[in-house]
């Protein structure tokens, strides 16, 4: 480090908040390359797990999102978890600065642990498969089926525009079913959930890209009902199952950490 770089001062980064009274350690796991001991700064029964940090803005890179993740993951294996914002630090070397923060947000965080408690976030992305869907769509749609039967022996050059009316066609009967899917597989799960979260789909193959909040004591109702779901309509779609998460999609914490 050149003589005009200054190191960063210490601070703490808050992964999470919980509710547990008294000491607690999750082992040196910490944010970057130090293997900082991440413990619990602890009031009135509600814990912020944190590690000492240099203030730095972390970059949201692979490899600092992954340890953030890892980290409350692993918290979550005892505890219902408030997952915390992405590169949040108390600018305070000691506890101070925490527990000012615990106890300012004291209702805040014991509400939303309530909430939560006893709940887990499960995500499921589901993908049309290509191939399949298009010759349903083919066999299914009788006026798709029926000009493109027409058009199969005529020179290409000159069915110029309706071949792009074909396409057009197909790409609307795409939409109605994919929704149709979307539709029957959320009227499926969304009674087994606390509460449903759909995010943005990426291109016209995702037909579902849904968070689902679920008490502990159902999940295997639900884990089911996604099975028989995909045994249903494995041939058309692929579903990509993942749990279990912090509830990211559910809590939206974001901590002032200035001026305490």
């Amino acid at each position: 480090m050149s003589d005009n770089q200054e190191t960063p001062k210490e601070g703490k980064y808050i992964y999470g908040i919980i509710r547990h009274d008294g000491p607690i350690d999750f082992g040196p796991i910490g944010m970057g390359t130090r293997a900082d001991l991440v413990y619990g700064i602890n009031f009135k029964g509600i814990t912020a797990v944190v590690s000492n940090s240099p203030i730095i803005i972390y970059e949201a890179r692979r490899v600092n999102m992954i340890a953030h993740a890892n980290v409350l993951e692993i918290i979550m294996k005892q505890f219902t978890v408030l997952p915390v914002r992405f590169s949040t630090i108390s600018e305070y070397a000691d506890d101070g600065g925490v527990l000012t923060i615990l106890e300012k947000e004291f209702k805040k965080f014991d509400e939303m642990l309530t909430k939560m408690e006893g709940k887990k976030e499960l995500g499921l992305k589901i993908l049309a498969n290509e191939t399949a869907i298009y010759e349903n769509i083919l066999e299914k749609y009788e006026n798709i089926k029926s000009l493109k039967s027409k058009l199969i022996n005529l020179p290409v050059d000159k069915t110029h525009y309706q071949r792009m009316k074909i396409g057009e066609m197909v790409a609307e009967a795409l939409k109605k079913e994919t929704g149709n899917y979307k539709d029957m597989i959320l009227e499926t799960l969304s009674p087994l959930s606390d509460d449903v979260k759909i995010n943005d789909c990426y291109g016209e193959m995702m037909i579902l890209n849904a968070a689902f909040l679920i008490k502990n004591t159902i999940e295997s109702d639900f884990d089911h009902a996604v099975n028989e779901l995909d045994e249903k309509f494995g041939k058309f779609m692929t579903f990509k199952y993942v749990g279990t998460l912090p509830p990211y999609n559910f809590v939206h914490l974001v901590i002032n950490t200035k001026g305490v």
